[in-house]
Order: C-alpha cells, then sequence, then structure tokens
C-alpha cells in the first residue's frame, strides 16, 4: 500500500467516526502524518470527490460528518469541527503522566468539553478500551497511571511485534516510499532550529506486514504513545537522536541488510525514550 493510500484509508476512517485529528488544510495535514505536501494534495482531491471534505468559499477546507453518523459534531468558533476526543485523549495522557488515579465523571466532564453526557461516555469508553481508564461503579471512570515501568514493557512488547512486522513486510517494501520517509527525517544542526521527525517508518512496517494482531496492537496503544513521542519530541536532543536513528534503519532498508536493519531497529525502540526521565510532567499544563 503506497503512503498516500494509508493516510486516505486513515483519515477517512477518522472523518467518518466524526474525529477530526487536526486542522484541514494541506501544511497541517502533512503535518500531521509527518508528509510531504505531494501525497496531502492527492488525499484531499480524493477526499473532495467522496463528498468527505468540501471546500468553502473562502478556499478552506471542511469535514463533512457522513451521513450515517446522524448529528453534526460542535463546530468550534474557527467553523472547523471540534475534535473533542483528542481534548479528551490529552488530557487523560496528562494525569495518566502524573502518577495520578483522579475519578473522572461523565457529567463533569461533558460540562469541561461542552458535549453531551453520551458523547462524553462514548469517548471514555475509547479510552477504557486503549487501556488508559477502568470504570469504576458508582464512582467514575479511574484513570490508570503511567510508568516508567510500564514503558519498559510496552518497548519490550513493541520489540517482538515490530520485529515479526520487519520480517512480514521485508519483500513489500517500496524503495521510493523508503527514500520519503529518509529525507522526512531532518537533523538540526543549529540551535534556532528544530529538527524534523518522520515517524512513518513504523506505520509503515506495520502496514505492509499484513498481519491483523500486530495492526490491532499498534492501533490499540498508538493514540497515546503518538502523544507521548510528540512530546518528548519537543526536546531538541531526543529528537536529533531520533533523526539519526530513523537514518539508520532506512539506509539499511534500503541496503537490505536485515540484521543491521533489526540491529537498529531494537536500538531505536529501547534507547530514544527518556521522557519519563528527563520530561518535566508540570510543563504539560494543568486540567
Amino acid at each position: 500500500m503506497s503512503l498516500s493510500k494509508h493516510i486516505e484509508e486513515d483519515l477517512t476512517s477518522q472523518l467518518q467516526r466524526g474525529q477530526i485529528p487536526c486542522k484541514m488544510s494541506i501544511a497541517a495535514l502533512s503535518e500531521y502524518y509527518q508528509s510531504s505536501s505531494t501525497p496531502i494534495r492527492a488525499v484531499v482531491a480524493n477526499l473532495l470527490e467522496r463528498d468527505l471534505l468540501k471546500k468553502l468559499p473562502n478556499g478552506r477546507l471542511e469535514a463533512i460528518n457522513s451521513p450515517q453518523l446522524g448529528t453534526r459534531s460542535r463546530k468550534s468558533k474557527a467553523g472547523f469541527l471540534k475534535n473533542t476526543y483528542e481534548d479528551v485523549l490529552r488530557d487523560i495522557v496528562q494525569l495518566s503522566l502524573r502518577n495520578s488515579e483522579e475519578f473522572i465523571r461523565e457529567e463533569a466532564g461533558a460540562k469541561r468539553y461542552d458535549i453531551s453526557r453520551s458523547a462524553m461516555r462514548e469517548h471514555l469508553l475509547q479510552l477504557a478500551g486503549q487501556g488508559l481508564l477502568e470504570h469504576i461503579p458508582r464512582r467514575g471512570w479511574r484513570v490508570r497511571p503511567f510508568t516508567q515501568k510500564d514503558l519498559n514493557n510496552y518497548c519490550e512488547v513493541r520489540e517482538v511485534m515490530e520485529l515479526k512486522a520487519l520480517e512480514l513486510a521485508w519483500d513489500q517494501m517500496v524503495d521510493c516510499d523508503l527514500k520519503e520517509i529518509l529525507e522526512g527525517n531532518i537533523a538540526s544542526t543549529s540551535s534556532d532550529k528544530h529538527p524534523k521527525i518522520d515517524n512513518r517508518l513504523h506505520d509503515y512496517l506495520v502496514e505492509k506486514s499484513d498481519n491483523f494482531y500486530i495492526k490491532d496492537f499498534f492501533n490499540r496503544h498508538k493514540a497515546f504513545f503518538k502523544i507521548l513521542f510528540e512530546w518528548e519530541g519537543e526536546d531538541r536532543d531526543a529528537a536529533n537522536q531520533a533523526v539519526e536513528q530513523h537514518h539508520e534503519i532506512l539506509n539499511a532498508l534500503l541496503k537490505r541488510d536485515k540484521k543491521m536493519a533489526r540491529k537498529a531497529l531494537i536500538n531505536h525502540i529501547h534507547h530514544n525514550h527518556p521522557v519519563l526521565k528527563n520530561l518535566e510532567i508540570s510543563k504539560l499544563g494543568t486540567l
């Protein structure tokens, strides 16, 4: 599957669920998917044709809910559909990283995010399915604390799953796709510029593995760890390290050196996540 096709399927799935991952613009989508504008323009053109997006008179793009979903989601002041799930998710991740066992109540949450109680319950059910919350009868939804041990345990399982994905994807990888991802990882050589990290390699390997259970594992935990690693990527040194490690993996893949690719991937999985040691959780904001 090409990168543009992968992006289109992922964005279609989110739009049909009424979830808006970011501002609907070429620049914002390129940043969200860590992609160049070329595949994004192709995706947008297809979604306009399929009536999942529409172009406003001022040239801006707006998402259109699937007719089967019924009521349209609440709009933000800017006129774009408000993605309250993403807001709730980010707040829950912050609480989890603070090792807070705070209880979230549906009624209070609905007021905070200006949504219906049923919509809030749907968000909480989805987060519970990802292991971030636990429902306690008559008390609410308890946040599951996330520790360095949890991160280590995740990385151990991730290593097994991603190495298996690499093995299954080996004969399905396309050089032009790998080169595009490689070019998207740009290190910074000056203090006034931040490195650019292109994380699509991991999704690419999982997609090319064509294994339902591997996809299910990464999809189940994707939202939480995407936010976690986004915050981690704000550290310039950690971001440069991620870029360097991506280069090592991708160059090995382009040379079809499986032994070196496995070694570089293992190193990346276990030695690029100092977030809970170095990240000042207090800077993540308050709920």
